[in-house]
């Protein structure tokens, strides 16, 4: 992991995840760069206070950009210019009501990036991650590359990778074929039956007690399904206090 990418809409999020992403790279030593969108005149200035904010840390490189036009071409466009391997993101903007968990602006990124994106809850502090909990209801992966930055968080941190398999009532029979690669690195396999996915996770979550959540991003079957219809994501549907780590199938 060389280089993460940290998009900012508001100071207090920017604070909190700049300070989340600048801790993580001074294990990975990875490059952080920071961006916000000059809608009204004051990206310059959110950037400076955010940056000023977060303690420094001589390890890690910081390089801030301000970005002109649409939000989300210019994060596809810095995406694929500066190689990024990592978003680090906020659950929803400040003005977005309560009940959602992802809004607008995130769950549009989600839709439409096909970078691993790391959603970091408001206040939450960077710590070891001992255990990491991954969900599915579709186990049959017919890629294992679609786990290689869940593996980089895994040796980074030597955690345990915890899997869940929810059984839902719409899963075919080839569903429950699990890849041998993602078996072979977890420290234990959960069968439920429910629902939904998120249904499972409320289910085993405390039993589990993971420090993040990992999900990958299907083309088809996927817990997001919802977001291809619109960018909102209601807490009721899924959410979580905990960091998660959204990967995307790959071909």
């Amino acid at each position: 992991m060389k280089n993460i990418l940290v998009p900012i809409g508001t100071r207090e999020k920017g604070i909190n995840n700049l300070t989340y992403a600048v801790n993580f790279a001074s294990i990975t030593q990875a490059r952080v760069y920071v961006t916000c969108i000059n809608s009204d005149g004051t990206a310059e200035q959110v950037l400076r206070d955010v940056l000023e904010a977060v303690p420094v840390v001589k390890s890690v490189q910081v390089v801030s950009k301000v970005l002109s036009g649409d939000i989300f071409e210019g994060i596809q466009e810095l995406s694929r210019t500066l190689k990024i391997d990592l978003i680090i993101l906020s659950p929803k903007s400040i003005d977005i009501s309560d009940k959602l968990y992802l809004g607008k602006v995130t769950g549009k990124i989600v839709k439409q990036n096909d970078i691993p994106l790391l959603i970091v809850p408001a206040n939450f502090l960077f710590r070891k991650l001992d255990k990491v909990l991954m969900a599915f209801k579709n186990a049959n992966y017919k890629n294992d590359d679609n786990f290689l930055m869940l593996e980089d968080f895994l040796n980074i941190f030597n955690s345990q990778l915890h899997l869940l398999h929810v059984n839902t009532p719409d899963a075919p029979e080839e569903a429950k074929v699990i890849s041998k690669g993602l078996m072979g690195r977890s420290s234990s396999l959960t069968e439920s039956d429910n629902a939904t996915v998120f249904q499972g996770i409320l289910e085993h979550y405390q039993h589990i007690n993971p420090d993040m959540i990992c999900l990958l991003r299907r083309r088809k079957q996927n817990i997001f399904e919802k977001i291809w219809q619109r960018n909102e994501i209601f807490k009721e549907e899924f959410h979580t206090t905990k960091p998660l780590l959204i990967l995307k199938e790959r071909e």
